[in-house]
């Protein structure tokens, strides 16, 4: 399952189209800052969402991570606000980062055009936040826990909103936000324009589904379940006590230039990032316990390569783009399939080759004792 070679005469397939974005109807001001943004050709997803988001229709999108499913729903969302400035979109996402980084997109595509937004997060300043929707925020990025806080402060009305995205629902199911998603749903006005996009749907996430959407369009461009683009191997630990020196080793090869290591739990991740900072590599650490000023910085310092290592629990697993990881760890086993998917997706994306290295128990080195 861990060991496979990248195909790159397969990555052109799943990543680009010839299609352009000029080629929607969309506004001018939009197509320019599109372009400042640096995208021409549209990859898949976003060559089959774009219209029919723009037609008005409900929409499923299942594709592979990477394939640029944030643009394909937030480039005629914009537009449709744009062209009548009573329209309101909200946009709910499993994590922080996640939220961060729609909205940092949201941000480069608006330029110009008035449109603003407003985050809705954990571990962030709740004062400003309200003040922000209250501004009238055009756009509301949300992770589920702040936003069922300000619905039942009576901050938010969600019957307010014609416009929403669920994004990567499959692990909102997971990590236990499967009722509070019914009951935003619950609170949703009955007239709307539903957008659905995940690289997986696994069957617990139906009901939301099927009451969330209707009638929708379908997308899949979901060739297979990793990237062609990453080349996936297995380190092979004999003796547990020597795992973080072959990680030692492995990181001062050449080539090693930026990468993103998962482990388990969060105590593992810090114990990790204490013996790494020891021997002198520039270094990271990501989860659940850190505020969200120091997991900003963090991420910030990884994409400006000021630091070569992160080190993350699965909460950087899931829609992250930061550009140019050449290597995945996973120091620890994920616990699913879909897990592993989504974190060697951090890397090979956009047409670009990755690797993916698990370490794996080598069951041959297990000795039997005598009776």
């Amino acid at each position: 399952m861990f060991i496979k070679k990248a195909d790159p005469m397969m990555s052109d397939v799943a990543t680009s189209t010839n299609n352009s974005f000029a080629d929607f109807e969309l506004v001018d001001v939009l197509k320019q800052n599109i372009a400042k943004h640096g995208y021409t050709q549209t990859t898949p997803i976003q060559n089959q969402a774009i219209n029919p988001i723009l037609e008005g229709k409900d929409v499923i999108g299942l594709a592979s991570t990477g394939t640029g499913k944030t643009a394909a729903f937030l480039i005629p969302l914009i537009d449709k606000i744009f062209k009548d400035r009573r329209e309101k979109a909200l946009i709910i996402v499993p994590t922080r980062e996640l939220a961060l980084q729609i909205r940092e997109e949201l941000q480069s595509f608006t330029q110009n055009m008035s449109i603003y937004s407003a985050l809705i997060i954990g571990g962030s300043n709740m004062h400003r936040q309200i003040q922000d929707v209250r501004r009238n925020a055009h756009v509301v990025i949300a992770t589920p826990g702040r936003l069922k806080d300000l619905v039942e402060r009576r901050v938010i009305y969600l019957e307010d909103y014609s416009n929403f995205v669920l994004d990567e629902v499959d692990l909102m199911v997971d990590i236990g936000f499967i009722h509070d998603i019914k009951y935003f749903i619950s609170l949703m006005p009955k007239v709307r324009q539903s957008l659905f996009f995940s690289a997986t749907i696994p069957s617990k996430v139906q009901s939301v589904l099927q009451s969330f959407v209707t009638n929708p369009v379908t997308i899949s461009v979901k060739k297979q379940d990793t990237s062609e683009n990453v080349d996936q191997d297995v380190i092979k630990v004999s003796n547990p006590a020597n795992k973080v020196n072959q990680l030692h080793d492995l990181l001062i090869q050449d080539g090693f230039d930026k990468v993103l290591i998962f482990g388990r739990t969060k105590y593992g991740i810090e114990k990790l990032h204490k013996e790494l900072a020891l021997r002198g590599f520039k270094i990271g650490a990501l989860h659940g316990n850190k505020r969200q000023s120091q997991r900003r910085r963090v991420l910030e310092s990884f994409k400006q390569n000021e630091i070569q290592i992160l080190l993350a629990t699965d909460v950087a697993s899931r829609g992250l783009d930061i550009d140019n990881i050449t290597h995945v760890i996973n120091y620890d086993l994920p616990q699913t399939y879909d897990d592993y998917i989504h974190r060697i997706g951090r890397t090979g994306r956009m047409n670009k080759k990755g690797v993916a290295l698990t370490f794996v128990f080598d069951q041959n080195s297990i000795q039997t004792s005598p009776r």
